[in-house]
């Protein structure tokens, strides 16, 4: 398995999305590696950054998930990197110039966070960059991985996002209800793997609905 390396800059440059989310199985544990690293629920900004597009819940930025700070705390294998150029709605604010680039067969791991068990969903920006008929059968995987009590993670499908060739937000992608509780008061660490496939992609923008619709 390659090593996960911490992205690096460089210059260079949806949304049908088909939910499958899969259970892991549930457990009752201490809080372990994605534990001890996520970020207190406590501590948690809310807004509404996808009311353009009728969506009304409360969503709070994912670490480093602007991307303008150099992807700090993700962690990436095969050719992904910090890239010139802003998703073109510019929800994280008007100054923001970067995003994620991700080469065919490249994988990004997010940092932890915590949520709630009750129905959390994530959402971002995303766009297909490479072109041609072939191509266009490109996706773009993401799976949340969780914890167990013995420290091992466990991998859960969350969706599939196909795009256009343009920045789309995604649908609202629900994480599986039945995450490992981890941390106290029925919250758990998250984080999230994203996986292009078939083609190249860029990534902009990630939020989560820690608690979905309260």
């Amino acid at each position: 398995m390659p090593v996960p390396r911490r992205l690096s800059l460089r210059t260079g440059a949806t949304a049908v999305v088909a939910c499958a989310a899969l259970a892991a199985s549930a457990a009752t544990a201490n809080a372990g590696m994605l534990g001890a690293s996520a970020s207190s629920c406590a501590d948690q900004a809310l807004s509404k950054p996808f009311t353009p597009w009728l969506d009304y819940a409360d969503y709070t930025p994912l670490a480093g998930g602007d991307f303008e700070g150099g992807g700090a705390g993700w962690s990436a294998t095969g050719n992904a990197a910090i890239a010139n150029g802003n998703e073109t709605f510019k929800v994280g604010g008007a100054d923001d110039s970067k995003s994620l680039a991700m080469g065919a067969g490249s994988s990004v791991t997010s940092p932890a966070i915590c949520v709630g068990i009750e129905h959390p969903t994530l959402r971002f920006f995303a766009k297909r960059r490479s072109t041609g008929l072939l191509s266009s059968l490109s996706t773009l995987r993401v799976e949340a991985l969780t914890e167990t009590a013995t420290g091992a993670i466990l991998t859960t499908p969350v969706g599939i996002v196909a795009s256009p060739n343009s920045w789309q937000p995604t649908l609202p992608l629900p994480i599986v209800t039945n995450l490992l509780p981890l941390l106290p008061g029925e919250k758990t660490a998250v984080a999230f793997r994203f996986t292009a496939v078939g083609g190249d992609w860029s990534v902009d923008d990630v939020w989560v609905d820690p608690y979905s619709r309260r």
